[in-house]
């Protein structure tokens, strides 16, 4: 499988004053002019003294205190002292990402000290078997355990019916949660969610982590703790950078003062979370950079749950004071992260082979479901797909009648509110506007598909991979200073990436490639890196780099761009002493002289619109397309065609005058009842063409068909009978035979008949607008998708 070739966006070639950069050196105390994070901040909208203040100087920042969340945070406080005072028994319901592990553990840190022993309790949701958030199964367990209350993490904001049902088993909760909102607020003690905030509000990026600590920092103010606050922020961070929210205002303060606790761990001895620094040791990193959790603490926590399902340990790896413990607790998480890259790449690998048969140039949104998918690392692949082609992808597995699977964003499409507008084919759903999960009936897969692809498309929105570019610099300014530069925007995450660098006139020298080994068990995986050195005019001594999930001879040889990330390891360090641990991540590549050469001269193949006009048939030795295609692979077959014939391809159908759905629907029932009655076969090509409807949306009218107890038997038959003067489109391959038979004893149950023909109908406006699209989309955009 070819992926597109990603546009690369350069910065803009804006002048940066002398002042700036002296402001920027001032405020960041940097003993040289940071000439290049002055380019960079002022490029993403950090432009006055205060802003940049606020940015890099977190010892400044004021944060927001927890009463801004009102009588919400009020009435949760009060409740937990009363479960306190009383002595109930209180369980935290966490989740099992790394956000929801994070925030579990937070709870669960900051108020076991409140606590006799068993009467504070957590509970994680096996992401296997059971959905994000609440569930009845649940509550009914906690209630037999003697819970009164519980406290939710990372979710439970729209589990409105279980929220009802915890009340009648006698179980009050608080929701702690950073996900969409319900139209009314749940009937709870007390709900705290910044999403009540405005966007620009400093806590309204919060994530599941960061919420669950502003409830413990307000408890504190009530109750004398043992232990400071700030060892709950090595937490926090941990959270916020795995779950991939802005860090921003309150968000970016919490993640900047988490890096600084975090790296405490591997500076003593007897560090105050010995799982953490197992974790660390484990993925080779020490604890002072944001990619420390996001390539290594993050993935590591959320490969439990992806491959065992139950990731409850993880929260006492995160909490517990033994280190022996933590030490066997860590190594399982590296097992586990382990098998997740393999499986990992096993999925992707089949996801390849599918989107090989993928219309790219008219697909919006990647769709795709396999019956052998697991769905523990379903998100993973869905956010790799998405990053290489632009464009949110959807993956499902098949379980029976029910597919389940994850989604992930990209562009700054809005996810969430795309599949909300499609929430009637969706059995349940979840999430936030780059990443969510979903189940829906099998059936509805196709259908679910085509209306989100139909949405983008009316939206106009932009698609395809695309590498924005920060800074054009050269192979001599690599090194220590630009990272101590590029350091001062750190961390980076949403809205603050981090910065991609563009290398022009380079070459490759000393490249060599290796396999991954699996540190503990020490077999060789099917995961490869290249390693090379980098050159440009400017320094031919090189700079150390890497491309992960390449082969050496996939660098270009000669003369080529590169845009890469500046990065520090301290395992290079050790290997490389000479380059101080720094090297660079390729990340896009084009050689110079494919850009400037001129491409391979292929004949064009003439496409010649008649459309709605008559002279179609008087161009010679012509393929005239005579039928409106529904998709580009109905025309593909008649291109090709014509490119072997060197003939000229006619697109000769009329403009279509759609019919509404409703009347196509009683269309096909008379002409089923007469099928039926009279025994008469059909293909359905025939019936295709008699309805103008394409294979999606017969389909399931064959199924709405089904609910009303007709019975579709396939029929051998060489020469089908002919109704009311149909034949078959040329464009369409199917000659399947058909008889209908009728029994009312097959007939459904009324809503399940309305189900089958609300898809049949949702089907059929699809078609319509796909072929409203074809009737007018310009003939030369008709011949670039053909040749593409």
């Amino acid at each position: 499988m070819t992926t597109p070739t990603p546009q690369w966006q350069l910065p803009n070639d804006e002048t940066i004053s002398t002042d700036w950069v002296e402001t920027v050196q001032t405020i960041a105390n940097s003993p040289n002019p940071p000439k290049r994070a002055a380019e960079l901040l002022w490029q993403r909208g950090i432009r006055t003294v205060e802003q940049l203040t606020a940015f890099i100087a977190p010892d400044t920042y004021q944060p927001t205190p927890p009463a801004a969340f009102g009588s919400e945070m009020k009435q949760a406080v009060e409740r937990i002292l009363q479960a306190v005072e009383h002595q109930e028994t209180v369980t935290i319901w966490g989740d099992f990402d790394a956000d929801g592990i994070t925030s579990t553990a937070v709870l669960w840190d900051g108020l076991r000290q409140f606590f006799p022993d068993g009467q504070l309790n957590y509970f994680i949701p096996n992401r296997l078997t059971d959905a994000h958030g609440l569930s009845i199964h649940g509550l009914e367990a906690l209630a037999d355990a003697g819970t009164t209350l519980v406290i939710t993490c990372d979710n439970g904001s729209t589990n409105l019916q279980e929220i009802d049902h915890a009340r009648t088993l006698g179980i009050d909760a608080i929701i702690t949660d950073h996900h969409t909102l319900p139209d009314e607020r749940p009937n709870v003690v007390a709900i705290i969610n910044p999403r009540y905030f405005e966007p620009e509000h400093p806590l309204a990026n919060l994530s599941g982590v960061a919420v669950a600590y502003k409830l413990i920092e307000a408890l504190y103010s009530c109750l004398t703790p043992t232990r400071p606050l700030a060892e709950l922020t090595d937490l926090v961070a941990i959270g916020l950078i795995a779950d991939l929210v802005q860090l921003s205002d309150d968000c970016r303060y919490l993640a900047q003062i988490g890096i600084r606790q975090l790296q405490t761990h591997l500076t003593t001895d007897d560090p105050i979370r010995p799982g953490v620094a197992q974790l660390l040791k484990l993925c080779r990193r020490t604890g002072d950079r944001p990619t420390d959790i996001s390539f290594g603490i993050g993935p590591r926590i959320n490969a439990v749950s992806r491959i065992h399902g139950d990731a409850r340990f993880c929260v006492e790896l995160l909490t517990s004071q033994d280190p022996d413990r933590c030490q066997e607790l860590a190594e399982q998480t590296e097992i586990a992260n382990t098998r997740r890259k393999a499986l990992q790449k096993d999925v992707y690998t089949q996801v390849s082979q599918q989107l090989s048969g993928v219309d790219m140039a008219t697909a919006q949104v990647i769709v795709l479901a396999d019956a052998q998918w697991p769905t523990g690392v379903l998100g993973i692949v869905a956010g790799q797909v998405a990053q290489e082609y632009g464009k949110p992808t959807i993956l499902l597995t098949i379980d029976g009648e029910v597919a389940r699977g994850s989604a992930r964003s990209v562009n700054q499409i809005d996810l969430y509110q795309l599949v909300t507008d499609q929430a009637h084919l969706l059995t349940s759903f979840g999430g936030h506007p780059f990443a969510a999960g979903m189940t829906l009936p099998v059936e509805n897969v196709g259908v679910f598909a085509d209306a989100l692809n139909r949405q983008l498309r009316q939206v106009g929105v932009t698609s395809g991979p695309m590498i924005q570019v920060d800074l054009d610099v050269s192979v001599c300014e690599l090194g220590k200073e630009l990272f101590q530069q590029l350091n001062l925007l750190e961390p980076y995450g949403m809205g603050n990436p981090v910065p991609r660098l563009l290398i022009r006139h380079a070459w490759f020298d000393n490249t060599w490639h290796q396999k991954i080994k699996d540190p503990i068990s020490h077999r060789k995986l099917r995961f490869i890196k290249t390693h090379f050195l980098i050159k440009d005019d400017t320094s031919t001594a090189g700079f150390p780099g890497l491309w992960w999930g390449h082969y050496k001879d996939d660098l270009p040889v000669g003369r080529c761009d590169v845009v890469v990330e500046l990065d520090f390891n301290a395992y290079s360090r050790r290997k490389q002493p000479q380059y101080g641990g720094y090297e660079v991540r390729l990340i896009d590549v084009r050689s110079v002289e494919s850009e400037t050469a001129v491409s391979m001269a292929i004949p064009k193949q003439q496409v010649i619109d008649c459309r709605a006009q008559s002279a179609a048939t008087d161009v010679s030795d012509a393929l005239v397309v005579t039928q409106c295609p529904t998709a580009w692979q109905d025309l593909r077959p008649w291109f090709h065609q014509a490119n072997q014939q060197h003939a000229p391809l006619v697109l000769a159908y009329d403009k279509p005058e759609p019919v509404p759905p409703i009347e196509v629907w009683k269309r096909l029932v008379g002409i089923a009842k007469y099928l039926a009655r009279t025994e008469t076969c059909v293909t359905v090509a025939e019936l295709m063409t008699k309805l103008e409807l394409g294979e999606v949306a017969l389909g399931a009218g064959l199924a709405a068909l089904g609910s009303l107890g007709f019975q579709i038997r396939e029929t051998d038959l060489d020469a089908p009978m002919e109704i009311g003067g149909l034949s078959p489109s040329p464009l369409l391959f199917s000659s399947m035979a058909i008889t209908l038979l009728y029994d009312a004893s097959l007939a459904a149950t009324t809503e399940q008949q309305q189900t089958k023909l609300r898809l049949f109908l949702a089907s059929l406006r699809e078609e319509q607008f796909q072929r409203k699209y074809f009737s007018d989309v310009p003939v030369n955009v008709a011949q670039t998708v053909m040749e593409r």
